[in-house]
């Protein structure tokens, strides 16, 4: 029998040494533009159907990110020619060539409502997405099924987003792609994300996890886990993790310098306050869990 796997590793490896070959050269000539056009409409298609993505978890639950995705996603940005993508005198826009919007038919099964919405080809928006205006969806973006991308949200460049997220309105996912080798920002199963959150730098929120209205996360920060007296940062080898079912909300912490004292200064800091459950509800709120006392 044909293990598909195999012929799956034969197809990457097509695309790995496809995107080395482009990369040799400062623009593409007349005799590879064919060639360069069938690759840019294949990748893309690949990234659109969800058969390739920029990181995925392996069998030990560790991201792993396929720096060859990247690197043909920047394949793009860099031989892209700037175009009139404008559909009238009313709706102009300009992008690389290399960049069109990500075309859907009613049986993809996306619900993207009226109002202002843009979303790159290279992204995947699975079945059941629900996406509210305005919006933004960048290439390499992978959204699950049954996730809520809510107003004036940003999902950036390579982030994955994971199954029945609710991203509420005004909430920001960072973009990576350089350096190739970074981990994008992710989003696992069943997160709620509060109004006004920031997650950037390859930041990892486990399965369940809560964040407050407000919370801003980055690989720079430290977060201060007060059930279990511990403090979460990232480290050379790995990047700063959510755990599963945390409820993590925007604190602060007091600076101890004689100058901050005197003006009662302090810092931003995520907290972790508690931790969800098997006796708490699937469908509870936000405001129902962090207005428990803890």
């Amino acid at each position: 029998m044909c293990n598909f796997d195999f012929f799956k590793l034969i197809k990457m490896n097509e695309y790995i040494e496809k995107i080395g070959y482009f990369n040799q050269f400062d623009e593409i000539n007349h005799n590879e533009l064919n060639e360069f056009n069938e690759f840019v409409n294949s990748f893309l298609n690949l990234l659109n159907k969800g058969e390739i993505r920029a990181a995925q978890k392996d069998a030990s639950g560790k991201w792993i990110v396929n720096d060859w995705v990247k690197r043909g996603i920047l394949l793009l940005f860099k031989f892209g020619k700037l175009i009139d993508y404008s559909v009238d005198d009313m709706y102009k826009f300009y992008d690389k060539s290399t960049l069109p919007l990500h075309y859907f038919t009613l049986s993809d099964k996306v619900r993207i409502v009226p109002g202002g919405t843009s979303i790159r080809s290279g992204s995947y928006i699975a079945q059941s997405v629900i996406i509210m205006p305005p919006a933004y969806i960048n290439i390499g973006a992978y959204i699950d099924n049954g996730t809520l991308i809510d107003s004036h949200a940003l999902v950036g460049s390579c982030a994955q987003l994971g199954k029945n997220i609710h991203l509420s309105a005004a909430s920001q996912i960072g973009g990576v792609l350089e350096p190739i080798n970074a981990m994008p920002v992710i989003i696992e199963d069943d997160v709620m994300i509060g109004g006004n959150c920031g997650v950037y730098e390859g930041v990892i929120i486990r399965k369940g996890a809560v964040l407050g209205t407000g919370v801003i996360l980055n690989s720079s920060m430290k977060v201060y886990d007060i059930v279990n007296n511990r403090i979460l940062q990232s480290t050379a080898d790995s990047p700063l993790e959510i755990p599963e079912n945390a409820v993590v909300v925007s604190g602060s912490r007091a600076i101890n310098t004689e100058f901050a004292i005197g003006n009662k200064l302090s810092l931003y800091t995520p907290i972790i306050i508690k931790y969800k459950d098997e006796k708490t509800s699937s469908k509870i709120s936000l405001n129902e869990l962090l207005r428990k006392e803890f």
